[in-house]
């Protein structure tokens, strides 16, 4: 079983990319003090998530200033584990926006066997229903949540660009356009 974290006052926060177009592996990383979580996610998962808080933060009032925002990934990046399902609510009490990933956990029949096939996959939990799967709570200033949203919708719009018939990702190395058969 992962490790599940907690950290009540988040000072660092970001969802960022590291690789190139068509390579990149997106991660969710938050610090409270010296205590630093990585936890990776997939490109949609960080866009949702943007597009999720900015809608949130467009029906609360206007957040304090930034006092200390930032835009990269502490190093070195050490995954805990893979996020599964996320979700988002709104502290009043505290005026923090709590972010809760929950680890994607595979479930399989509990056969021994080294060899892994697609018989063995009962489902996949990313919930912590079963009991296994780690989960991250992250209390977020709401003066943060502006410049973290503005950075993951520029991070996940700057991969590959996209074909303007089929709208498929164009590699660096060319594009088989299936419009253009």
């Amino acid at each position: 079983m992962s490790e599940s974290f907690e950290l009540r006052h988040v000072d660092h926060i970001v969802a960022d990319a590291v690789g190139p177009p068509g390579q990149r592996v997106f991660y969710l990383q938050a610090a409270q003090g010296d205590q630093c979580v990585t936890l990776r996610l997939e490109k949609q998962q960080v866009a949702a998530l943007c597009e999720h808080l900015a809608a949130m933060m467009s029906d609360l009032p206007e957040a304090a200033p930034v006092t200390r925002a930032t835009t990269g990934l502490r190093e070195p990046v050490h995954e805990a584990w893979v996020v599964g399902a996320m979700g988002v609510a709104y502290e009043q009490a505290d005026d923090r926006i709590l972010l809760v990933a929950e680890e994607m956990v595979l479930e399989t029949d509990g056969t021994d066997d080294d060899d892994f096939d697609d018989d063995d996959v009962d489902l996949f939990s990313t919930a912590g229903l079963l009991g296994g799967a780690a989960t991250a709570r992250l209390y977020v200033p709401r003066s943060m949540v502006k410049t973290f949203v503005a950075h993951g919708l520029a991070v996940t719009s700057a991969g590959r660009p996209s074909c303007d018939l089929c709208g498929g990702p164009i590699n660096p190395d060319g594009h088989m356009c299936p419009r253009l058969n």
